[in-house]
C-alpha cells in the first residue's frame, strides 16, 4: 500500500518510515495513493482520532507517542474498510514494560528495536530499562564485569531509536540493594554491608553512587530514573551492624534516600523508587508487603521525603477491591503513586496467562478509579530468565488496549494483538500449557512452574517426584508438542520464540515421570521395566534434551548478548551429564556389580506440602531442583 502523508508531518516522520517494512507500506508524495491528513494538537490533548472518508484517511493526536498507534489502527481497518471512525482517550499518562536486563539476558541492540516498533503501534510511551549492574561506569571495572554490560554507545542508540516512536526510556537501576553481582568481587568490599545490599552511612558508597547515577543518566534523554530500594531486607545487618551496631531499617532507609535523592538532585532528575520497604517496615510484622490491615503511620509519614514517586508494585493479587485498598494506602503518603504489574516470564520456561491476565486486568481497572498515571508492566527474568521478552506479548496488548479505553475491549485486544505482532492469542496461551499439566487448575494462580522443575529435576534423585506422582503427563505434552508443531509459521519473524516451548514438550513428554516409573520398577524389582527405561527411555531423553539445548541456544543467541548463556548451557550439561549417570547406575545394578542403586532406596517426599494446592509446587530456583544437596555456600555478607 502507498499512502501520501500531509499535515504535521515533521514530528513522526521518522518513525513513519521505519515503520514501513514492519506494517506493509509505503510512504510516497504519488497523488493518486492514498491521502492520509496528520493533525498534531498540543501534548496535553489525551485523544486520538482516526478515520477513513471517501478515500481519504486522518490521523489527529496529541502525544508524540499516540500518533504510531493511530497508525497502526488505521492500517489495520483501511485493508478490510472502506469508511470508518475511531475515537480513543488515553487513560495514563505514562505506560510502559520494564525489561529485566540484569539476570543475565541482555538483549541486543537490534532486537530491542524490533521490541521498540511493537510497543510504538501498541500504543506504549515508555519503557523501563531494569539494569542492576549491566552499564557502564567509567573507573569500576567490576562493575557489570562478563555480563553483557551495555556501553553508553550503545543505550544512546536505543534512546535514540526510541526517541522517534516518542517512547521515553528510563533507566531503572538499583542504589541500595539486589546488588549482589557487583559485591561479590573482592574490589567491591568496601562498598558492602551484606551480599547484596550496600553500606550505608559511608563515604565510599555515596561517592560510588555519584559516579553510578552520572553514568547512567547520562546517555538518555529523560529526566526521571528510578532508584530502586527494593527488598532491602539485610540493611543494616552486616558490616554495618558490626562497624556501628544496631539501628533502626527504617531510619537507615530514610536517610540513605535522602542522600540519593540529593545526588539525583544534582542531575536535575525525578527519580521514582519501589515502595515495598515501607510498606513492610510499616507493617505488624515489619514483612508483608500486601497486608491489607496495615496503616501508616503519621511519623512515617512525616519523616518521608516528598521529593520522589512511589512505586506500588502487585503482580498476583486478581481481585480489583485488593489493589484498591493497596492504592489507598499508598495515598497516605499525600500523593498518588505510580503501578507496575508483571506477566509471569520469570521462573519458568511458560508464561504464565491464566494469573498475568486476571491480575493484570484487575489491577488496571483499579489504576483507573483510583487516577493513578503512571503505569508499567514487569518482565522479570530471575533464575537466569530461561523465557524470554517476547512471549510477553499478549499481556503487553492488555496494558495498551487498557490504557486507551475505560473499559477493556477483549474482541479488539485479540484483534489489535493479531496486527501488531501477527500472532493469535491462542497461539500464545499455548505458553501457559507447558505449565498447566494434568494436576493444575487452568487458570494457575497458584504460580506452580513444573515446566521448569520436571526438566531441571535429577532422575536418580527426583526431587519433585512425589508432586507427580499418579499423574499420566506423557500424552499432556506430546498432545501439546504437537499443538504448538501445528501453530508454526516458519516465515514469522517471531516463530523461533515457539522452537524452545515445542522441543521442551519433547522432553517432557518423556522425562515428566520418568522418575516415578523409574522409582516404582525399582521397588517392584522389574529388571525388565529397569532395562527398557536404561536403553530406550533415557537415551531418547538425551537426544531430545540435545535438540532443546540447541534449539534455546538459537534463541537466546539470537535475541541476547552471549553472556549468560554459559549459565543455561552448563544446566543442559548437568542435566545430560546425570542422565547418562542414570543410565551407568542402572545398568551396574543390573549387571550385578553393585547389589543396590542407593539413590532409588530412599523414599520420595515432598518438596512442600501441596495438600491443599491448585498447583504442582513451586521452586524458584535451578539448584533447588537439581539436588538436595550443596551447589554453593551463601554467607550473609
Amino acid at each position: 500500500m502507498k499512502i501520501a502523508f500531509k499535515g504535521d508531518v515533521a514530528e513522526v516522520l521518522d518513525g513513519i518510515t521505519l515503520l514501513q517494512s514492519k506494517l506493509g507500506f509505503e510512504v510516497t508524495n504519488d497523488p493518486d495513493s492514498l491521502q492520509v491528513t496528520i493533525t498534531k494538537h498540543g501534548d496535553t490533548y489525551t485523544g486520538l482520532n482516526v478515520s477513513l472518508s471517501e478515500g481519504k484517511g486522518e490521523i489527529a493526536y496529541g502525544a508524540h507517542a499516540s500518533f504510531f498507534r493511530g497508525l497502526g489502527l488505521f492500517l489495520e481497518h483501511c485493508s478490510s474498510s472502506d469508511a470508518f471512525e475511531i475515537e480513543e482517550e488515553a487513560q495514563f499518562t505514562t505506560v510502559g514494560p520494564m525489561f529485566d536486563l540484569s539476570r543475565n539476558a541482555v538483549m541486543k541492540v537490534d532486537r530491542f528495536k524490533e521490541m521498540f516498533q511493537t510497543l510504538a503501534v501498541m500504543g506504549f510511551n515508555t519503557a523501563m530499562l531494569y539494569m542492576e549492574d549491566v552499564y557502564e561506569i567509567e573507573g569500576e571495572p567490576y562493575f557489570g564485569y562478563m555480563r553483557g554490560r551495555y556501553s553508553y554507545e550503545e543505550l544512546k542508540q536505543l534512546d535514540d531509536y526510541a526517541d522517534q516512536f516518542g517512547i521515553e526510556l528510563i533507566p531503572c537501576i538499583q542504589t541500595l540493594a539486589h546488588l549482589e553481582e557487583f559485591l561479590k568481587w573482592p574490589a567491591a568490599a568496601h562498598l558492602k554491608d551484606t551480599r547484596g545490599v550496600l553500606l550505608v552511612e559511608s563515604d565510599p558508597t555515596y561517592d560510588f553512587l555519584k559516579k553510578m547515577i552520572a553514568s547512567v543518566s547520562k546517555p538518555f534523554r529523560s529526566k526521571r530514573i528510578h532508584i530502586g530500594m527494593d527488598e532491602a531486607e539485610e540493611l543494616g545487618r552486616g558490616h554495618y551492624l558490626n562497624q556501628h551496631g544496631f539501628k533502626d531499617r527504617l531510619q537507615l532507609m530514610i536517610g540513605h534516600l535522602e542522600k540519593v535523592l540529593d545526588i539525583v538532585a544534582e542531575h536535575d532528575l525525578r527519580p521514582l523508587m519501589w515502595s515495598d520497604m515501607l510498606m513492610k517496615l510499616a507493617s505488624k510484622s515489619g514483612q508483608s508487603h500486601y497486608d491489607l490491615s496495615t496503616e501508616i503511620p503519621q511519623e512515617m509519614v512525616d519523616i518521608t521525603p516528598e521529593n520522589v514517586t512511589f512505586m506500588y508494585w502487585d503482580y498476583a493479587h486478581t481481585k480489583v477491591e485488593q489493589y484498591l485498598a493497596m492504592i489507598q494506602k499508598h495515598k497516605a503518603f499525600g500523593r498518588t503513586p505510580a503501578f507496575a504489574g508483571g506477566i509471569w516470564v520469570w521462573n519458568t520456561f511458560a508464561t504464565n496467562y491464566g494469573l498475568s491476565l486476571q491480575a493484570s486486568d484487575a489491577a488496571l481497572q483499579a489504576c483507573k478509579e483510583e487516577g493513578v498515571q503512571e503505569v508499567f508492566v514487569t518482565l522479570w527474568g530471575d533464575d537466569g530468565y530461561e523465557n524470554n521478552y517476547f512471549t510477553a506479548l499478549l499481556g503487553l496488548q492488555m496494558y495498551a488496549e487498557h490504557a486507551y479505553a475505560k473499559t477493556l475491549d477483549r474482541d479488539k485486544l485479540k484483534q489489535r494483538l493479531a496486527f501488531c505482532t501477527g500472532l493469535d492469542e491462542d497461539t500464545f496461551l499455548l505458553l501457559n500449557k507447558l505449565d498447566t499439566p494434568p494436576g493444575v487448575e487452568e487458570d494457575n494462580k497458584e504460580q506452580t512452574n513444573p515446566s521448569k522443575f520436571l526438566l531441571w529435576q535429577d532422575v536418580l534423585l527426583g526431587v519433585f517426584d512425589k508432586h507427580v506422582e499418579g499423574l499420566d503427563l506423557a500424552p499432556y505434552y506430546k498432545d501439546l508438542e504437537e499443538q504448538i508443531k501445528r501453530s508454526r509459521n516458519e516465515g514469522h519473524a517471531l516463530d523461533y520464540i515457539f522452537d524452545v516451548p515445542e522441543k521442551l514438550s519433547a522432553v517432557l513428554s518423556l522425562k515428566a515421570t520418568v522418575g516415578v516409573e523409574l522409582k516404582a520398577a525399582y521397588d517392584a524389582g522389574d529388571k525388565q521395566e529397569l532395562r527398557r527405561i536404561a536403553d530406550d527411555i533415557l537415551p531418547a531423553i538425551l537426544e531430545n534434551v540435545e535438540d532443546l539445548r540447541q534449539a534455546h541456544r538459537r534463541q537466546w543467541l539470537t535475541m541476547h548478548k552471549p553472556f549468560g548463556w554459559e549459565v543455561i548451557d552448563i544446566r543442559y550439561g548437568g542435566l545430560k551429564t546425570r542422565l547418562d549417570t542414570a543410565i551407568y547406575r542402572i545398568n551396574a545394578y543390573l549387571n550385578g556389580d553393585i547389589d543396590m542403586i542407593d539413590e532409588l532406596e530412599q523414599e520420595r517426599l515432598y518438596y512442600h506440602n501441596i495438600e491443599h494446592s491448585t498447583g504442582l509446587g513451586w521452586s524458584s530456583y535451578y539448584y533447588r531442583m537439581a539436588s538436595p544437596n550443596v551447589f554453593f555456600h551463601v554467607l550473609p555478607i
